[in-house]
């Protein structure tokens, strides 16, 4: 009686062995899972240090920044005001835009023309800001933008738009769309040389348009001359007192009636070690010797404030990959980031890793993504690649594993 049950444990024995044995070959023979990275450092986080009290004017409205890091901070009435002569500046932009100029090239000749000497005469009659010319004169392109920005011609302004698009108004026009592809949000032109008090913009837009301009080298070139020679006009001088003051290398100064005093200014400092571009605008001052302290006091405490950090470092381990079955690598930078930091602003670090099939060996040195890094308007990728290799699961694992997906 007894041999019947003990045939059947052999059968379910032989049963439950022969499923497992089903079991684990399956689990043999299912794909490796890829292996994604991990990182342990913050998406984002404030850069340390407070931010400064900066010397901001006690009327009118003002903003500074950086370059590559854009922006930092604005003071005082946000709405749009008269730019005056700072206008010119976009109206230099679209000319070099539209009829590029590399360093050291005179560009082609504009010849003056009956129009452009009766707005020389009328400009000069109700005693704005203007440059000599005569009809028939040759003016080079390079020329006409220093006679544009450094006395601040008004009818210098004329003659390039006219000269560029074949009208003002189709100018102006051209202005305004180069002002929305900049998002200028709160900027419109009404006029080249920025006489019209609907010309108008604020702070913060014009410093971004100044950080556009600059990146023109020939504008950027002449913004900083002191002076300069002209056919007819002869020997005229920037209206840019400040250049050279507290590493100030440009960029427009901007007066009038409707508008009180503007400046629109660059300077370069050292930052632990390294040259710095920084940019500011001033708006609604009384007088343009007052614009000129403001901004050379926000030089100061601007430079002051700075910093330049290495953030990621060349072989820093910045991520990892963990399998499940044990073999490791961290994922290490393959360079340097550094920015230009100021207090209290958000850094930004994103892991961009591949996801690593691990069938066959990934050798030490594989390249692994990036860490996508943001402060500002400053944005880097550090190339990562694995420290070490990382092997497949051995045999066991493959045959034990818990796996019924």
């Amino acid at each position: 009686m007894s041999a019947v049950p003990g045939a059947r444990l052999r059968r379910l024995s032989l049963l439950a062995a022969v499923v497992l044995l089903g079991v684990a070959a399956w689990n043999y023979l299912q794909p490796i899972p890829a292996v994604a990275a991990s990182t342990s450092r913050p998406p984002q986080a404030a850069v340390s240090g407070t931010p400064p009290v900066l010397p901001w004017p006690g009327a009118g409205s003002a903003a500074v920044g950086v370059g590559g890091l854009g922006l930092i901070a604005t003071s005082g009435d946000v709405h749009p005001a008269p730019t005056a002569s700072v206008a010119k500046v976009m109206t230099a932009l679209v000319v070099l835009e539209d009829k590029p100029l590399t360093l050291g090239e005179a560009g082609p000749m504009l010849t003056i023309t009956d129009a452009d000497v009766a707005t020389y005469k009328a400009d000069a009659a109700s005693k704005q800001s203007v440059v000599p010319v005569i009809a028939g004169e040759h003016l080079s392109e390079f020329a006409a933008l220093e006679g544009l920005l450094i006395p601040s011609g008004n009818n210098i302004a004329e003659t390039l738009a006219r000269w560029d698009a074949g009208s003002v108004p189709g100018f102006v026009d051209k202005m305004n769309k180069r002002a929305a592809a900049l998002n200028l949000k709160h900027t419109t032109f009404a006029d080249p040389a920025g006489v019209f008090f609907q010309t108008a913009s604020t702070p913060a837009d014009l410093l971004a348009m100044g950080m556009a301009a600059m990146q023109q080298p020939v504008l950027a070139q002449i913004v900083g001359l002191p002076q300069t020679t002209l056919p007819v006009a002869g020997t005229v001088y920037n209206v840019n007192a400040a250049l050279g003051q507290n590493g100030i290398i440009g960029i427009k100064t901007g007066s009038g009636l409707d508008s009180g005093a503007n400046f629109l200014f660059a300077a370069t400092a050292t930052i632990d070690g390294q040259e710095v571009t920084l940019y500011g605008c001033v708006m609604g001052q009384p007088t343009l010797d007052t614009a000129f302290k403001v901004a050379r006091a926000l030089i100061g405490a601007m430079a002051a404030a700075l910093r330049v950090v290495k953030v990621v470092t060349r072989n820093e381990v910045v991520g990892a990959y963990e399998t499940g079955w044990g073999s490791h690598s961290d994922l290490v930078a393959t360079a340097d980031v550094t920015l230009v930091e100021w207090p209290g602003m958000i850094l930004r670090q994103q892991l961009d890793a591949s996801t690593l099939d691990v069938e066959r060996p990934v050798a030490s040195g594989t390249s692994a993504g990036k860490l996508h890094v943001v402060l500002g308007d400053q944005q880097f990728d550090a190339p990562l690649v694995t420290s070490g290799s990382l092997d497949p699961p051995g045999i066991a694992w493959r045959w034990l594993r818990i796996n019924f997906l």
